[in-house]
């Protein structure tokens, strides 16, 4: 019975994940490069931005100096801090993981429930 339960659980979880599929590809320098400055150009306009600066200068840094350190970081170093500023969540707080982790306890009991 538990092995079942078990088995149901994996292929309902296998389901509801996501699967994505891999592409490879030649990158030129151009795009490399581009792909470079298009990540130094949006950090340094999230570092523009009114709000981002009050609270720099709330903690004690200088703006400026902030963009002069952005703008002396290699172009890995700038797409590292650019992708740590994408993945931040856009409003104040994030309870995305609860509402999925409520729908995979909800799709579990019903599945026990409908099987048993």
């Amino acid at each position: 019975m538990l092995f079942r339960m078990i088995c149901r659980f994996l292929v309902a979880a296998l389901l509801l994940s996501s699967v994505t599929v891999a592409r490879a590809g030649i990158i030129g320098a151009d795009q490399l490069s581009a792909s470079a400055m298009s990540s130094r150009t949006a950090v340094m306009d999230v570092l523009a931005r009114p709000e981002v600066v009050s609270q720099l200068q709330a903690q004690g840094i200088d703006p400026q100096d902030a963009r002069d350190r952005v703008s002396a970081m290699s172009d890995s170093e700038v797409q590292a801090l650019r992708g740590e500023l994408d993945a931040l969540p856009a409003g104040a707080s994030s309870n995305s993981g609860w509402w999925w982790a409520a729908a995979v306890v909800v799709a579990i009991v019903v599945w026990y429930l409908w099987f048993r």
